[in-house]
């Protein structure tokens, strides 16, 4: 059960008193789509009587209107889903360096910028899911699911989306470059059908039968649990999943995440809001409104996620695996993932 307003307000008043203001206003320029986050953005607002003006865009196109604007840009904070987004918004120039001692104790090292541009908050796995009926052996790594008995089976989205980018990325700092290659080639062969739709359509793939295996976030499949998905819910039974590279690396994990912006004109507050999406409360929101793993450690699971069961997820420095963003889609051009 999520805590009360009155409870994140009992959490939050020790950064309340030690902010430079606790009223004015904050300026959210937000890709997430997400109808839940209205309460988490009421229960900020009631706590530190900061009135949040939003704007709502697709991640690329706010990126490039807080560049448009430049120094008079009203943008005080980007919240947008995905690593490669949030490096791109980094490379672009519109975010700035954050020191707090609170996110720097309460967001793990690898889930954060090197430069402390962008912090993650809720994370999502990218695992496989199968047709338990059709797939008795289910691939158990990232590298199985691109072998060759595995052919003609596979749904999985275009090159083009963020989550596919930064889990290639992510093979690219583990294995280097040709491996990952060999892994998008055997991916392409096995594909059941060309790229189409969003993650819950690669599930829906499933149960129609057009493929017996699919990737998809985690989150996806949790909200069908959840709540009735057209297309997954009545037919969730009849799929399982694997958490890859369990004895190995860890599953993949897609990051929700935000930064500052590099002229923000109500930095404070965009400072306070930062860390009131690291406290406990706004993190168990993330689980229980959205379907999202929390950023911070040891925060309860909604029904839904802990439904998914325990798992090891990829430690690695994301930070990192943004360096390579711009060779996963140089080898997703090569392979002809289309």
């Amino acid at each position: 059960m999520l805590k009360s307003s009155t409870c994140v307000a009992a959490a939050l008043a020790a950064l309340i008193a030690t902010s430079a203001t606790a009223e004015g206003e904050l300026n959210l320029y937000s890709s997430r789509h997400y109808d839940t986050d209205e309460s988490l953005y009421g229960d900020f607002e009631e706590a530190t009587g900061i009135t949040i003006n939003r704007i709502e865009g697709k991640a690329d196109e706010l990126i490039a209107r807080m560049q448009a604007e430049g120094a008079n840009s009203p943008a005080d904070i980007l919240l947008t889903v995905d690593t490669s987004r949030l490096a791109r918004a980094k490379n672009a120039g519109i975010l700035q360096s954050v020191d707090s001692a609170v996110l720097e104790e309460r967001i793990p090292a690898n889930l954060q910028d090197s430069d402390n541009e962008w912090f993650g908050f809720s994370q999502r796995g990218r695992i496989i899911f199968f047709d338990k009926e059709n797939v008795t052996t289910p691939p158990a790594t990232y590298a199985d699911l691109a072998k060759p008995e595995y052919k003609g089976l596979v749904c999985i989205r275009s090159s083009s989306n963020t989550y596919n980018q930064t889990l290639l990325a992510s093979i690219i700092t583990h294995e280097g470059p040709e491996a990952a290659k060999d892994w998008a080639e055997g991916i392409v062969a096995n594909m059941a059908r060309d790229p189409q739709g969003g993650d819950t359509d690669q599930l829906r793939g499933i149960v129609s039968g057009e493929c017996d295996i699919a990737v998809s976030n985690t989150y996806y499949f949790a909200r069908a649990i959840r709540r009735d998905i057209k297309g997954v819910s009545a037919d969730i039974d009849s799929i399982g999943w694997v958490f890859p590279n369990q004895d190995s690396t860890g599953a993949h994990m897609n990051l929700s995440g935000a930064g500052v912006a590099a002229n923000a004109p109500n930095k404070d507050n965009a400072i306070l809001f930062l860390e009131y999406l690291a406290s406990d409360s706004a993190q168990q929101y993330f689980s229980a409104g959205n379907d999202e793993f929390p950023a911070v450690e040891g925060v309860a699971l909604v029904d839904s996620v802990k439904a998914l069961g325990e798992f090891k997820a990829d430690e690695i420095n994301l930070s990192e695996v943004a360096k390579n963003l711009p060779e996963a889609q140089k080898i997703f051009n090569e392979v002809g993932w289309k």
